[in-house]
Formats: structure tokens, C-alpha cells, sequence
């Protein structure tokens, strides 16, 4: 019983991997499909705020900013590239965190800072053991 309530996987475990992969999956097709896909075609109203923000090219950094929320998330659902696309969303939900909404009540901010948590645990992590990167990681050694 104490196990079951205090023990824990161990980090190198499958059950551990297991959990990373669902976590992995979860977060990264909802910010996919929930604020990234939205912000395509991207609107001159996006562009604009981006500009607001200080940014010198508003128009590639709103690109870039919907990019690493789609192509960036997907990814680390993926677990393809998982630390560089880790990196890249959390680049982004700083900016929403900090900047775009710093004047915003934190139920606002929330969201940002969430995704912005789980992109800075997918950076320390990597993707687990379920994932391409380790696919394609095995590959490279063997060839």
C-alpha cells in the first residue's frame, strides 16, 4: 500500500516513459489544435500586435510565433526534435507570458505559463523512450 501511495517510477522506467509519452501527446496536440491552428492564415490583427510588442520584422515574428505553436508543438507530440521544438514554444509562451500579456490577470496569463512549464520540462527532459527522436537517434548510431 505504501508503494502504491508514496512510491514512484523511476526516471529510466518504462512506466516513467510511458508517462512523459502522454504527456508529450496531450500537450502538444492541444496547443496544436487549440492555439495554433487559429492563429492560420495569419491576420494583419496578429501582425499588428506583434509590431505593439517592439518586434523589428512583426510579420516573420508573427510567423514564427504561429509556427513554433503548430509545427513546434507538433513536433514535440511527435517527439521528433522534441529539445529544439522545446525550446522554440517556450521562446514563444515567455513572449505571451511577459510581454503580451504582462498587464493581463493571471487566468489570462495561465495558459501561456502552462505551456511555457511543460515546453521548459520537454527541454530538460527530451522526448522519453515512445518517441522518433530515439528512433532516429538508434539510426544514426548504427549507420
Amino acid at each position: 500500500m505504501k508503494r502504491i501511495f508514496f512510491g514512484g517510477a523511476r526516471i529510466d522506467s518504462v512506466v516513467a516513459d510511458l508517462g512523459v509519452t502522454l504527456v508529450r501527446l496531450g500537450v502538444g496536440a492541444a496547443m496544436v489544435y487549440f492555439h495554433g491552428l487559429g492563429k492560420f492564415p495569419i491576420s494583419e490583427q496578429f501582425i499588428e500586435g506583434v509590431k505593439a510588442l517592439g518586434f523589428p520584422a512583426p510579420t516573420v515574428f508573427a510567423y514564427a510565433a504561429a509556427a513554433s505553436e503548430v509545427a513546434g508543438a507538433g513536433l514535440v507530440a511527435l517527439g521528433l526534435f522534441t529539445r529544439p521544438a522545446a525550446l522554440m514554444l517556450l521562446t514563444t509562451m515567455c513572449v505571451a507570458f511577459f510581454m503580451q500579456h504582462a498587464a493581463d490577470p493571471f487566468k489570462i496569463k495561465e495558459p501561456a505559463f502552462l505551456y511555457g512549464t511543460f515546453a521548459l520540462t520537454f527541454l530538460f527532459l527530451g522526448s522519453g523512450r515512445f518517441a522518433l527522436d530515439r528512433i532516429f537517434h538508434r539510426r544514426s548510431l548504427s549507420g
